[in-house]
């Protein structure tokens, strides 16, 4: 799927929410896209363990971390068994860690930045719920898409 999300904006402009600028590409994978499954949680991430357990079939986890920057929601351990298990990409609004393996990965990988620390596990959260941030809601089973340029979300697939 070759996304580019300058073009997706000029041929579907009225279908799209287009998320403000605050995230930063980690994941060896600079462009990716797929339908929504998302998580909501804070400085826990038991759910995010749970989901990429699962088959992602070309999906994309949103996880909702409040934007806490006082650790990190997602590490290689998870992001490869992301990769291992087919999902296209992780957006995190929220922190990771291990950067470097990361971005060596055939996963997209967004966050607002990177934290050295683990989180706490108290199996704490919510999956599959719309949520909010950057001026865009992130419903379950709509589309988004990510790229150098940007974080935009339709309804419906546009690819």
């Amino acid at each position: 799927m070759n996304i580019q999300t300058a073009d997706l904006c000029d041929a579907h402009d009225d279908k799209l929410a287009v998320v403000s600028p605050m995230f930063r590409s980690y994941g060896g994978r600079s462009a990716f896209g797929g339908p929504i499954s998302t998580l909501k949680l804070f400085e826990d991430n038991s759910f995010v363990r749970k989901a990429v357990e699962s088959a992602g079939n070309g999906r994309v986890l949103v996880i909702d971390g409040g934007a806490s920057m006082r650790c990190a929601l997602v590490g290689d351990q998870l992001a490869e068994l992301a990769v291992r298990n087919g999902w296209a990409g992780i957006i995190v609004y929220g922190c990771i860690r291990d950067s470097k393996a990361i971005g060596g990965m055939d996963l997209g990988v967004f966050a607002l930045g990177t934290h050295p620390r683990k989180t706490v596990k108290r199996n704490v959260g919510e999956v599959d719920v719309p949520v909010s941030f950057g001026g865009v809601s992130f419903v379950p089973g709509h589309h988004v898409y990510a790229d150098e340029d940007g974080v935009v979300v339709s309804e419906t697939a546009l690819l």
